[in-house]
């Protein structure tokens, strides 16, 4: 059997050598500045980077950022997915000297200035880390197999899917017991995400349900948050977290405090002292570093973070940075790192763009500076909590603004349309056409993955049923 494999035959593993080169242009005499990530942080540097002096290369696992502060209404059908995806090459189209790269990042060569990727290795002048953060699971693997996660589109997708099916199917089950778990959802973490989370469940609960569903009782459906923390949004001031409990529990969601989740298998969710019958279980309970290999391990720090100076450089290097959620930047404010949120992301990727210039003149370099701009939650439909500075304040004013600053952060104009006019539709009707259920076709893909280990290898699994075979004979 001839081993030697060409495309034309199969998309196999072996087409693409990690070891061998990224197919992109030449410099030509320019710099190569290459960005990991186009989230916040690394869409605002790409998108500021320009002049003939840079040839900029973005890679991402994505074809296209998302806008992750409203994953959480597409996975309760209150908006579609491609309101909040954009697409990087409709982003970049016609910029000159910019190549994007869909694939993922594996390893940091500092020494020779090299990126070992999925589809091969790049050379770089300078290199900008800006991987974000995935969800932490703490190191169970039950809980990472089992709950629910909200940290990119595919989970949302999966997310209300999951909410839709437990609906259908808990209105034809004629066993209590049973219907119970499927009408049962807790959001563990109390942060942002997970209020925000359970106060959408809550409006879908009040205004979907007994329209959508009317020969099942919407009382029977039940919304829990748990929280290891004695209080809701523990980063906002105790007033704010005081209103969005007050808030949550008059829609009926019952709040568990100082409560830490041990475990979740067949349809039970097993508390420190006590356990939940359902099988929806969301976890917004933190975050880890999605930081890259190749670097000394002391520079690894809390939640995998890349430790980073004043410049946002990593240690031992002078030209690689790190931004965002990967980074780890310690503050006299901050003594555990800057918020991972987006605005230490975009604040950092503004001072690097800036001191790039800097090297280019020769001048000295500006050190970061982190400014609190405020932050806020929304709780519900026309009710959020906002903090800024010392100001403080709730309730339909302070939803008004989030949905202001999340429009003005939104791409695009058609995008602020139609999430506007949704927003605006749900909000006096509490109805929309995109409660459907969508399953991904499941089939054997011969074509070549962006995604190491995703590779499936037609080759490779006729070699493996022949064993299989042999070891059965």
């Amino acid at each position: 059997m001839n081993n030697n494999v060409s495309a034309s035959n199969w998309g196999c593993e072996e087409l693409i050598n990690e070891s061998s080169w990224m197919n992109i242009p030449d410099k030509k005499g320019r710099k190569r500045l290459v960005i990991i990530g186009g989230g916040f942080g690394g869409l605002k540097l790409a998108r500021s980077i320009k002049g003939e002096n840079y040839q900029v290369v973005l890679i991402d696992k994505n074809n296209h950022h998302i806008f992750q502060p409203l994953l959480y209404q597409v996975s309760t059908a209150a908006i579609e997915p491609s309101t909040i995806s954009f697409p990087f090459r409709n982003i970049f189209r016609g910029r000159q000297c910019f190549h994007i790269r869909t694939c993922e990042a594996l390893k940091v060569d500092s020494k020779q200035n090299i990126l070992h990727t999925s589809i091969g290795k790049v050379e770089y002048d300078f290199l900008v880390i800006a991987t974000g953060a995935d969800t932490n699971y703490f190191g169970n693997k039950n809980l990472a197999k089992n709950t629910m996660a909200l940290k990119n589109t595919s989970e949302a997708l999966f997310n209300r899917n999951q909410i839709l099916e437990s609906l259908e199917l808990a209105l034809a089950s004629d066993n209590p017991e049973e219907r119970e778990r499927l009408l049962t959802f807790v959001v563990v973490g109390g942060g942002a995400t997970g209020v925000e989370l359970a106060g959408a469940l809550a409006e879908l609960k009040k205004y979907v349900l007994p329209k959508d569903y009317p020969d099942l009782n919407a009382d029977l459906m039940k919304i829990i948050v748990i929280s290891s923390s004695s209080r809701l949004l523990p980063g906002f001031k105790e007033r704010s977290s005081r209103e969005a409990a007050d808030y949550l529990e008059s829609r009926s969601v019952k709040l568990m405090f100082d409560t830490r989740v041990t475990d979740f298998e067949n349809g039970v969710l097993k508390l420190q002292g006590g356990e939940i019958g359902t099988y929806n279980v969301f976890w917004a309970a933190g975050v880890r570093a999605n930081s890259i290999e190749g670097f000394d391990q002391k520079v690894y720090g809390p939640g995998n973070r890349l430790m980073v100076d004043k410049f946002s450089r990593i240690p031992g290097t002078t030209n690689v940075f790190a931004i965002g959620d990967t980074a780890y930047f310690p503050t006299e404010k901050y003594p555990h790192g800057l918020p991972q949120v987006a605005q230490p992301a975009i604040q950092q990727a503004n001072n690097i763009v800036y001191n790039l210039k800097q090297m280019e003149i020769g001048e000295a370099l500006r050190e970061f500076s982190y400014f609190d701009k405020g932050q806020m939650a929304t709780i519900g439909k026309s009710h959020a909590v906002v903090e800024i500075g010392n100001f403080c304040f709730g309730g339909f004013l302070g939803w008004m603004l989030w949905l202001g600053l999340h429009l003005f952060y939104i791409l695009g104009v058609k995008n602020r349309i139609v999430i506007f006019m949704d927003w605006f539709l749900s909000y006096l009707t509490y109805d929309n056409a995109l409660r459907i259920i969508v399953l991904p076709l499941k089939k054997k893909r011969h074509t070549i993955s962006i995604r190491k280990g995703d590779i499936p290898c037609p080759q490779k699994e006729e070699t493996k049923e022949t064993s299989q075979q042999t070891s059965n004979t």
